[in-house]
């Protein structure tokens, strides 16, 4: 009974900032992507830190 729970526990977890920003990362095709993701990633962390 305490693995269901623990199980469906684990489904309804929302995904942290860091972990999605990893997911989108990791989509990247090459490296040019992966670039241009990384700067997408920092300017919007950037804009969040200066209050945009």
């Amino acid at each position: 009974m305490f693995a269901t729970l623990k199980r469906t526990a684990k489904l309804l977890r929302v995904p942290t900032q860091a972990e999605r920003d990893m997911a989108y990362l990791n989509e990247a095709g090459d490296r040019y992507d992966l670039e241009a993701r990384e700067r997408t990633l920092g300017r919007r962390n950037l804009n969040r830190t200066l209050g945009l």
